[in-house]
């Protein structure tokens, strides 16, 4: 089963992939974790990735698109995989199409969380975090007993610069921007799955858990 998980920052993507690998037993493959991995293991194309990120540039799709391939071509892929964080351009979704034909695969399914522009909004922007412990809080989900105090050291509750709903609203806008054309590619291809994100956690994991089976 080869999967690829697309969703917003808020949609509870991280919280279904988990679900999802458990139940299906394959990796659960972050781009992040497959850089980690080929810089641990010192792989040539880690090393250039980490040459890049030591000077906080963005690593160039080429580096990107090795390292997936690179993590992908590994033995525990072989059963299958969840992809998350990858592709986010059209540029890599064929480069990605181009790597699986390598290894005589394909996708099965492209899984989208869809949720409110404004849900997300809430989500994401209702993060409290303590000054003191750095106990995590959402004003709406996971509320202190007493306003802007924590519950566990009494220190008082933040919320991060990059949490504002200015900043925030400009992440989603992005996100949107870029992901709309590669919805539309996966749509063409027949393999785009809408899950609606904004129901109860174990609601979505059954949904994505059916459309999987089905």
């Amino acid at each position: 089963m080869n999967i690829l998980f697309m969703g917003p920052p808020g949609a509870g993507k991280g919280t279904q992939a988990e679900r999802i690998v458990e139940q299906f037993g394959v990796p659960h493959i972050s781009t992040g974790d497959a850089f980690r991995k080929a810089i641990g293991e010192g792989t040539p194309i880690g090393l250039k990735a980490k040459e890049y990120i030591d000077q906080g540039l963005l690593v160039p799709d080429d580096v990107t698109v090795g390292i997936v391939r690179e993590r992908l071509a590994q033995p525990d892929c072989e059963k299958g995989f969840l992809l998350d964080g990858f592709p986010r351009t059209l540029a890599q979704a064929e480069a990605l199409d181009s790597i699986l034909v390598e290894l005589s695969r394909s996708l099965d399914h492209v899984i989208n969380l869809s949720v409110d522009r404004d849900l997300l909004l809430a989500r994401l922007t209702g993060r409290r975090i303590c000054k003191s412990c750095g106990a995590t809080y959402h004003v709406i989900y996971n509320p202190p007993k007493q306003e802007g105090v924590c519950d566990k050291c009494q220190g008082e509750l933040y919320q991060r610069s990059d949490d504002s709903e200015e900043k925030v609203g400009t992440r989603l806008d992005e996100y949107i921007n870029k992901t709309a054309p590669l919805l539309a590619y996966y749509e063409d291809k027949g393999l785009l799955r809408q899950v609606d994100g904004e129901k109860e956690i174990d609601t979505v994991t059954s949904e994505i858990v059916s459309l999987l089976r089905g």
